[in-house]
């Protein structure tokens, strides 16, 4: 089956570049205000460290001086291999029990020495009696060592609550800075931008970028010091032994690297695979009543499937290298070890080095590997990070906002009532050679009705976005009270300005939500008159939690007309001086139009308003009918008068019917 096409997903555009250290003076600003946090857990990193060095050395301890002890004038006979061991006869129940024994003890002034192997001739009694000073050794070895693993893990704990704390932190600033920065950025931005691609950076790549916080302190500072430190130790031990171990490191590096470098590609086809899978299911859910009408089943059903084995594939293709990489790094640890016995043991038969010291070589040996798997591993997890965090840093650098003339939001007039809005010789085009408005010229003053009327793709929603400043004109200006509102604060505009459109948005939430965004600004009296004048207290009072009825994703727990009439309340309670209905009646049944169209009414009372319009019937009564075609305005007047000339507005009414 051929590869399925990618559902418009661009996610995996870059992936897999090297670490560049811009990034990381780019994510810097973020960490220095959690710096003491930060050198916190570097320093509990150290001391975590340093107590897992003391661990196998503790065990040597153990073994040197108490389970095999050794002294330094201890009797070993090189022919003989024999090892003496040295009791203190100053203690008189010591001393009997070598009385006890006068074949097995040679008396040396206060001490008697006897041959390692010869203590199993001893009663046990008396054998525990003279090593009594070893077994407490070993006790308090044994202490020391729990000891060093309970501070250790306590350590840890606190360690890895303050790195988790402070990269929640990091990552709480970094997606309110990035919420932040998308809400400002104009409207052409989110034009060019799919939403899934704008929620993963929110979301996934900032979760992400966690990664950055936690395992490169980690692989940094711990798995460093632990290398550096085992190998000190290692060299400190038995350099001969040592070297003869890191023969083998070459392999294990080169090895790490190839593996690494094999689960990145895989890694980032799982990305794309895993993009896909959520984007046909986002669609599916999203089209269901088209997919169930047209009888598409069974063919979203072999797209679906196709996806998942394809995942299913490389997600088994991940597993069978993972494998491999496991199964190659257990060989070489087997390997080493091997050798360590193999030539340590000699040493020890040998008496070139004692057996504790073995102990801990073997010990530090499993430590000395452990840190660079762990480096390997956590290469490709840093790696995506950093490719997500250059994917925020792009968004961040984005810069597509309003304009602001003179490095100035604000004009001063601000706080004027609209009393006159002009549109003076405005052209403009979405992309460029492409003009979607040429020469547009108009006036509206305060109190007055303007429609907007022509074909489709004439250029009507296009004036209302100029309008309401979601774009500025390629040529021209848009004027209000005779003043650019290039010049004004887009904020305060804005805010006198309510849009109704063809197809509100409802967020999720409740009506009230929707409708009062400042819910302790609207006293209850104050909101019944608001839902009574937009129609919408009758069907409201119909619903379980009336005006605190929860509505579902877009709003479409209720009609398309009650939406409607819910937004004609929100532009209500804004109490706005600008009305711009956007084809606010479409598809709408002619009962719940006439519901709509008296809500509008009574909205448009005494405010200055801009109808665009697809059916002309709603158009009769305003001031002044604006004819568009092609981006331009071939006709202007009032009703009467545009039937008059039987141009191209009294053609349109003769299609209508």
């Amino acid at each position: 089956m051929p590869a399925r096409p990618r559902h418009g997903y661009f996610e995996e555009e870059e992936l897999g570049k090297s670490y560049d250290i811009k990034i990381l003076k780019r994510i810097y600003p973020f960490v220095r205000p959690y710096r003491a946090f930060i050198l916190c857990s570097i320093f509990l990193i150290v001391l975590i460290s340093l107590i897992d060095l003391s661990i196998p050395y503790i065990t040597k301890i153990a073994i040197d001086h108490y389970i095999v002890p050794e002294f330094e004038n201890e009797k070993v006979t090189r022919e003989t291999k024999v090892r003496y061991i040295r009791i203190d006869i100053t203690d008189a129940e010591k001393k009997e029990i070598v009385r006890s024994y006068p074949d097995l003890f040679e008396i040396q002034d206060k001490y008697a020495v006897i041959a390692f192997g010869n203590l199993s001739l001893l009663e046990k009694e008396d054998t525990a009696i003279l090593r009594k000073g070893d077994l407490d050794g070993v006790a308090l070895a044994a202490a020391a060592f729990i000891g060093a693993i309970l501070i250790s893990f306590i350590l840890h704990f606190f360690q890895v609550m303050i790195t988790e704390y402070t990269s929640q932190k990091i990552m709480y600033d970094l997606r309110i800075r990035l919420f932040s920065h998308i809400q400002g950025l104009s409207v052409s931005f989110f034009t060019r931008n799919p939403v899934g691609r704008l929620v993963t950076r929110v979301t996934n790549d900032v979760q992400n970028m966690q990664e950055v916080f936690s395992s490169m302190i980690v692989v940094i500072f711990k798995d460093a010091l632990l290398i550096s430190g085992v190998t000190a130790i290692l060299l400190s031990i038995s350099w001969k032994l040592a070297l003869m171990s890191f023969t083998v490191l070459p392999l294990i590096l080169y090895g790490s690297v190839y593996f690494a470098s094999n689960a990145r590609t895989v890694f980032r086809v799982l990305r794309v695979k895993i993009a896909e899978i959520n984007t046909l299911f986002s669609e599916t859910i999203s089209g269901i009543r088209i997919i169930q009408l047209f009888g598409q089943e069974m063919k979203n059903y072999r797209d679906f499937k196709q996806l998942n084995h394809e995942h299913y594939t490389e997600g088994l293709r991940q597993v069978r290298i993972f494998a491999t990489f496991l199964r190659f790094t257990g060989f070489t640890d087997i390997f080493v070890v091997a050798v360590v016995i193999f030539y340590g043991g000699r040493g020890v038969l040998e008496g070139s080095i004692s057996l504790g010291d073995l102990v801990a070589f073997l010990a530090y040996m499993k430590m000395f590997f452990s840190p660079i798997q762990d480096i390997s591993q956590k290469y490709n997890i840093i790696q995506n990070a950093m490719a997500s965090a250059e994917r925020i840093f792009l968004i961040l650098d984005s810069e597509e906002r309003l304009p602001v003339v003179n490095g100035r939001r604000t004009a001063g007039n601000e706080s004027q009532t609209i009393s006159e809005i002009e549109m003076a010789d405005v052209s403009f085009a979405y992309i460029d050679d492409e003009t979607v408005l040429k020469g547009i010229s108009f006036k509206v003053c305060a109190g007055e009705t303007i429609a907007v009327v022509g074909p489709t793709g004439s250029g009507k929603t296009s004036l209302i976005n100029l309008m309401v400043r979601f774009y500025d004109p390629t040529s021209g200006r848009v004027l209000i009270n005779g003043q650019d509102i290039k010049k004004s604060d887009v904020s305060e505009l804005r805010s006198k300005i309510a849009l109704v459109t063809q197809d509100p948005f409802l967020f999720s939430g409740s009506i009230r939500d929707n409708i009062f965004y400042e819910k302790d600004g609207y006293p209850e009296d104050a909101a019944e008159r608001i839902l009574a004048a937009a129609n919408c207290k009758s069907f409201i009072d119909r619903l379980p939690d009336r005006i605190d009825t929860e509505l579902s994703e877009g709003g479409t727990s209720v009609s398309s007309g009650e939406r409607q009439l819910i937004s004609v309340a929100r532009a209500f309670a804004r109490d706005p001086e600008l009305i711009i209905l956007d084809e606010a009646t479409s598809y709408i049944d002619s009962e719940t139009e006439a519901k709509i169209q008296e809500a509008l009414s009574n909205l448009m009372q005494n405010r200055t308003s801009v109808i665009v319009a697809h059916r002309l019937s709603t158009t009769r009564n305003a001031d002044n009918i604006i004819v568009l075609n092609k981006g331009e305005i071939i006709e202007s007047g009032t009703h009467d008068a545009l039937m008059k000339r039987r141009g191209f507005y009294f053609r349109l009414n003769q299609l209508q019917g």
